[in-house]
Formats: structure tokens, C-alpha cells, sequence
């Protein structure tokens, strides 16, 4: 059945299945969902789903110290690995590739030209390590381990700059949002007149990222200077 796929855990050894829904699973595996009963195909918990062998009382009791059917389910749903779909598996992978070539181009450089390197570049340069991509695992540190595969074939350094901004009183609450989010603030001073003056510590590939938002929110009156 298309619409049915399985969550296995094991447990000290013994492994136990449940069948769901594979996109409320996914959902909730995910945090988009909370209402367990949505999740589910059936509230059985199966050694084996496929051949239909329901754990027994007795290894359900060892395994979650508990019979409460509810809370093993639960424990199985938040623990367990959720058996993908093809189709979620590719999307899934194909999200987290974006999101792991825009964090490279984000943070790293070219240490000749001291430029991030263009998103096809990198794209072009996983393809030739042939990366395996973690649809589950987290985006930062899954591309930090991608890059020391990616040195072979691209130049990437993890580079920072310091960036003197400053901002018109009009803009400046909106602004001072997006530099505390884009980088870490070493510096900020408000002036009498309610604009802000401010140095920004950011990664070397986020430069032209922070001065496009920058731009969008001040209409350009925004100024913005390396420091040297």
C-alpha cells in the first residue's frame, strides 16, 4: 500500500515497528504536527509489521518499561527511523542541497578572490565528490563536514569581515532586526538623532546578502564600509 510506511526503534536489542501515514509521519517527524492519531495506520506495535507479528506484552514491558500502548507509540514516533517514500526522500533531499549549498555560499570564500563562490559552482563541485546528503541531519553542521570533502575539487576558506553601518533614524529599529540576525553586532551606537551607527561581524560570503536586505529596508540611504 502506497499510502502505509513504517517507523522502526529498537530497544535493547529487540526492534519494534508501527505502520503510519507517510506524510503526517513525515510531518510530525518533522514538528509540523502534534495529534498523534493522525500519524497512525493502527495502534498495534509489530516485531515484524510485514509479517504481522505484534510484540509481545512482555517485550513492549522490558523495552519501555511501561504498557501503556500510548506512550510507547510516542517513544516510537519521536525515536524511531521513519521509513521514507521515494518521492519524500528526493524531495527532502533536494531541500536540504539548497539549503546546504546557500549556507557554503553564505560562509565561505574563495581565498584567491576573497568572493563567495557562485551557487552552480558548488553545486557542480557535489556532484563530483558525489555527497551523500542526510535529508534529517542538521544543515550547518551536515555542510561543515561537506566542505572538508569539497577542498579537493574548490578553494573554500571560512573568512569574516567587520562592516561599519551606519543607519537613518527612519529605518534604523527595522535594520537593527535584520544585523542581529545576519551577524554578531561587536559595536552599536545610537545617536541623538535615533540613527544607528553599528559594526557588524559577518562571514565573508554573507557581504552582498546583508547589504541587499539592508538597501531593500532603507531605500539605499543605508551606509556600509569595510573596516580595515
Amino acid at each position: 500500500m502506497t499510502d502505509v510506511t513504517v517507523i522502526r526503534h529498537s530497544v535493547g536489542g529487540e526492534k519494534f515497528e508501527i505502520l503510519v501515514k507517510p506524510d503526517p509521519a513525515l510531518e510530525y517527524k518533522l514538528g509540523k504536527r502534534k495529534d498523534i492519531s493522525t500519524v497512525l495506520v493502527s495502534d498495534e506495535v509489530y516485531t515484524d509489521s510485514g509479517k504481522g507479528t505484534r510484540a509481545s506484552t512482555e517485550k513492549l514491558l522490558k523495552a519501555f518499561n511501561t504498557q501503556d500502548t500510548n506512550a510507547i507509540i510516542e517513544q516510537i514516533l519521536r525515536k524511531g527511523d521513519l521509513n521514507l517514500t521515494t518521492d519524500q526522500r528526493r524531495k527532502m533531499i533536494g531541500e536540504k542541497r539548497k539549503q546546504i549549498i546557500e549556507f557554503i555560499a553564505k560562509t565561505y570564500v574563495d581565498p584567491r578572490s576573497h568572493l563567495p563562490h557562485p551557487p552552480l559552482r558548488i553545486e557542480q563541485a557535489l556532484e563530483q565528490a558525489r555527497v551523500s546528503i542526510d535529508p534529517f541531519k542538521n544543515t550547518d553542521e551536515q555542510a561543515k563536514d561537506i566542505v572538508e570533502k569539497l577542498r579537493s575539487i574548490i578553494p573554500l576558506k571560512s573568512e569574516n569581515l567587520l562592516l561599519e553601518i551606519t543607519v537613518p533614524a527612519q529605518y534604523a529599529s527595522q535594520s537593527y532586526a535584520i544585523l542581529k540576525s545576519t551577524g554578531t553586532l561587536k559595536k552599536e551606537e545610537w545617536q541623538n538623532n535615533g540613527s544607528l551607527k553599528a559594526i557588524l561581524e559577518i562571514p565573508a560570503g554573507a557581504r552582498a546578502n546583508v547589504i541587499d536586505r539592508l538597501g531593500s529596508i532603507t531605500k539605499g540611504t543605508a551606509t556600509v564600509e569595510m573596516v580595515k
